[in-house]
């Protein structure tokens, strides 16, 4: 007697499988009794599941009937289901009672969850927490037509004066003429070559082209100058200029195309997760001869944040969108050094006091640079306050940022630091501590004690505490008396006493007994310093106060 195959769907994560057993003959012999059909229906169950799971580790490749159903249903939200309790059990083919099958399911889903197969994953996922910048816009539609929401300047049909309806109307449109353009293309000879004389359709639509240029406007008249200044005046740049009427009409659908094209390379990029909403999308900039990985978020304009790369010259810190006019620009740039006066220099080493206000674009793009390596910063555009100490080193091509601190013309607190940054191609080469003490050179001249102002940045706490323990080491080696006072440290070095007190608690150097508080001169830290000096030699990273040439400001 032949065998009879049946199909049976365990769970949701089993295809169909095959049992060749005899449980079809006693179903026959059994017809009448419903218990035991009852029985045999779970015993076919369980030895299917068991088969299943020895057949998918023996043959791996083995093409099932159910391949086709292998993707999981989409929920309402349009993303895969996350739980199993999302997914339906049941099935067509199978010939039982749906509880049975849960019942089996649960027996063996021990067995049947590590054969489920892999869940797809809806490629194109909204976050719809995430809104257009764009007043006013409530994020649907998209400038191709193509998309239902969009999340950014480039994509928003509102910005570009325009509706949801009109880009969907303008990829159709724009679909026909590619279409046209193909069909145009598969008529002309294949093995053209590259003088080849146009053919008559060329010659006319060149034509054509060259008659619709002639036909546009020399100048806008009056009424339209009213609406352009109006819609400028209303909207400023959170809209595109209106832009009718300014060129003929054939060049306006010529820039549509590109800015939809754009717009399309763009929405694959965020679908693919190379570019992501609200997150920092400048992952490298190029400046001077180094190619920068970018650490944080910095609010450069969104035309240049999107790009992903930025272009920065790295004497003037403008900040541009591509090589080509970061080259134009550096053979027309004139700045080999920062701008205001140069108040030390020894060796290669320069520092330039720069006025916020005399100097506003250079210090806010200089800010909008250090946001891209700091975490805490939130200075960007007011600078006019700020005097901005820029350190430099000098070759035969000019003097090249490699760090700067920034501090307030009148500090209420004795702030010496507001914000300090070293250029990530020069740290851990000793240029953070010559900063640093050099902004306490400069309390010393003024006669105040200085302290950074916080929070400060994990590298900058690290940079600080290091330089606090090295003066506080030199104050111990060089002193000669009997009783040290935290004041008279403080005074002699322009720290601020709370530093001192946290810095010789870190060094286990204060004690608190009888009532008091004395400082312990331990001199196994003090004789590692010196040997560490010695080693280090005569190195070329220190600040020599003979070199400052400065005077305080007085006033603002």
């Amino acid at each position: 007697m032949p065998r009879r195959r049946q199909r049976h769907v365990v769970g949701s994560g089993s295809d169909g499988t095959e049992d060749s057993d005899s449980s079809a003959e006693r179903e026959q012999t059994n017809s009448s009794e419903s218990d035991g059909t009852m029985m045999s229906k779970r015993q076919r169950l369980t030895r299917a599941s068991t088969r299943l799971s020895q057949s998918s580790q023996d043959t791996p490749d083995l093409k099932r009937a159910g391949d086709h159903d292998e993707s999981p249903p989409l929920t309402p939200t349009g993303n895969a289901p996350s739980s199993e309790s999302e997914l339906d059990i049941s099935s067509p083919n199978a010939s039982h009672d749906e509880s049975q099958a849960k019942d089996a399911a649960s027996r063996d889903s021990d067995k049947d969850l590590s054969h489920r197969p892999k869940r797809r994953r809806c490629h194109e996922t909204y976050n719809f927490n995430m809104k257009c910048p764009t007043p006013g816009c409530n994020s649907l539609g998209h400038l191709t037509g193509k998309h239902e929401r969009h999340f950014a300047v480039s994509g928003c049909p509102l910005y570009h004066n325009l509706s949801a309806d009109e880009c969907k109307v303008k990829a159709v449109s724009r679909e026909k003429q590619e279409e046209d353009m193909k069909g145009q293309d598969e008529g002309n000879t294949r093995h053209a070559t590259r003088h080849q004389t146009p053919t008559s359709k060329q010659s006319r639509y060149k034509e054509q082209v060259t008659e619709m240029r002639k036909g546009r406007n020399s100048g806008l008249q009056k009424e339209q100058k009213e609406k352009h200044t109006e819609h400028r005046q209303t909207h400023s740049n959170t809209r595109e200029p209106l832009l009718e009427n300014i060129t003929s009409e054939y060049d306006l659908e010529l820039f549509r195309k590109a800015q939809a094209r754009a717009s399309e390379d763009l929405e694959k990029l965020r679908i693919q997760g190379q570019i992501t909403e609200g997150s920092n999308m400048i992952k490298t900039i190029l400046f001077g001869r180094y190619e920068l990985d970018t650490w944080y978020h910095s609010p450069y304009p969104e035309e240049y944040a999107r790009l992903g790369r930025l272009y920065v010259c790295e004497f003037c810190l403008k900040y541009m969108k591509s090589q080509t006019i970061l080259r134009r620009h550096m053979a027309k740039c004139v700045w080999k050094h920062p701008p205001g006066d140069e108040v030390y220099r020894k060796g290669a080493i320069s520092v330039f006091e720069v006025d916020g206000k005399k100097n506003k674009i250079y210090c806010q793009n200089l800010c909008l640079l250090a946001k891209l390596f700091l975490d805490h910063k939130t200075l960007y555009y007011d600078v006019e306050p700020f005097l901005f100490y820029v350190m430099t080193e000098a070759d035969n091509t000019g003097c090249h940022l490699v760090g700067y601190f920034s501090k307030e013309k009148n500090s209420f607190l004795n702030y010496n630091v507001s914000c300090i940054l070293t250029m990530p191609q020069y740290m851990r080469q000793g240029y953070g501590k010559m900063l640093i003490d050099f902004s306490y050179l400069l309390s010393k001249v003024e006669e105040k004690v200085g302290s950074p102002e916080r929070p400060l940045s994990d590298l900058g706490l690290i940079s600080y505490r290091s330089y606090w323990k090295e003066v506080l080491l030199r104050y111990m080696y060089n002193f000669q008396g009997k009783e040290i006072s935290i004041k008279e440290i403080s005074q002699e070095t322009a720290v601020n006493p709370v530093d001192i007190v946290s810095t010789l608690q870190s060094l286990q150097m204060l004690k608190y007994w009888k009532g008091k508080h004395l400082v312990l001169k331990r001199q196994d830290l003090i004789d590692e310093w010196k040997a560490k000096e010695t080693k280090r030699g005569n190195n070329n990273k220190t600040i020599d106060p003979s070199s400052l040439k400065w005077t305080p400001p007085k006033g603002t």
